[in-house]
């Protein structure tokens, strides 16, 4: 039985022999991704709005005023704006019409001068956001005494 075996064993062998032995093969495996345009906006501070010494601007340009600062992180494409001001609180004795103009720039992946108007952000990165807000009486209308409070929306979109 053992020799049976041997032979069998070098017959296959030999049989095996003459036989190239097979090629590898390969295959390439694609990979594809999409990244939309998008941006992220973060509030780091409110501003801060003072009143000037004639009483008919109440800005955060005044002096001791301070802009909201935001962080805006983007892949480009996308435009940065502020919306009018819809929301504000003023003092029951100020009957008069205030004005409200809101203002951005930017500094970092993208420099904007201060403007009101939607600018395209076109760099992607991380650009840091002042925004400012000034409220103006006209003729001899003067802000009043008492709490003011107005919302600007940083739109990013």
């Amino acid at each position: 039985m053992k020799f049976f075996r041997a032979v069998m064993a070098a017959s296959v062998l030999a049989a095996c022999g003459g036989q190239a032995a097979s090629a590898a093969t390969t295959g390439n495996v694609l990979f594809n991704g999409t990244i939309t345009a998008t941006c992220t906006v973060t509030i780091n501070s409110n501003g801060t709005m003072t009143v000037s010494s004639n009483l008919q601007s109440l800005s955060s340009h005044n002096a001791g005023g301070s802009a909201g600062i935001a962080q805006v992180d983007t892949t480009g494409g996308v435009s940065l704006s502020v919306d009018p001001v819809a929301t504000t609180t003023v003092p029951a004795s100020d009957v008069t019409a205030t004005t409200w103009t809101p203002t951005f720039a930017t500094s970092g992946a993208q420099t904007i001068a201060e403007t009101g108007t939607a600018t395209a952000l076109t760099v992607p990165g991380t650009s840091t956001v002042a925004v400012n807000l000034a409220g103006t009486k006209s003729g001899t209308n003067r802000f009043s005494a008492g709490n003011y409070q107005a919302t600007v929306t940083l739109r990013c979109e």
